[in-house]
């Protein structure tokens, strides 16, 4: 006869049904910031991506702002939230430093690619002058760029397989 024991869950790291006491009041803390509790991470950030996004899209319409574009910085998670006047910024700091290790791996891989490519994009901008270069330039980066501000929107919020558990444990 075998048996089956449940995998213990880490203090920190509650399963989203079995929340209680203080790791309760954490969660509420952190959805009441529009941070996600199973990830602690916050949609906020990708803002700063959407940003660069949305000044690509508007230079092959109106190639003056390729220079918006160019003077977009990137910023990490950390500086992003620094730097911003999201209220809860302390607090997003903080759940992002206490992510799983795993799920913060995969989002910094994301946001490190999508600082890449828009950084690469900026200094090919600079490189050339003609407008039909630098719409095409912004209209691969868009290509590019929008998909994985998908992905991290989808690990922010705990992926498709947390969403069903969530919902079936709640």
């Amino acid at each position: 006869m075998t048996t089956t024991t449940a995998k213990p869950t880490s203090p920190d790291h509650p399963a989203p049904h079995k929340v209680g006491g203080i790791a309760e009041a954490r969660a509420a803390e952190l959805r009441a910031a529009n941070i996600n509790p199973r990830t602690g991470l916050a949609t906020d950030y990708l803002n700063h991506f959407n940003e660069a996004i949305m000044l690509l899209e508007m230079i092959p319409d109106m190639p003056e702002c390729a220079e918006d574009f160019l003077n977009w910085h990137p910023l990490s998670y950390r500086e992003h939230f620094t730097a911003s006047n999201f209220k809860a910024r302390d607090l997003a700091i903080s759940a992002y430093d206490s992510a799983d290790e795993a799920i913060r791996a995969e989002f910094d891989n994301l946001t490190t690619t999508m600082t890449s490519i828009l950084t690469a994009v900026g200094t090919a901008m600079r490189d050339v002058h003609q407008d039909q270069t630098r719409a095409t330039l912004a209209e691969r980066a868009t290509g590019w760029v929008k998909p994985l501000v998908a992905l991290a929107g989808g690990i922010i919020n705990g992926g498709a397989e947390a969403d069903v558990d969530y919902i079936m444990n709640n």
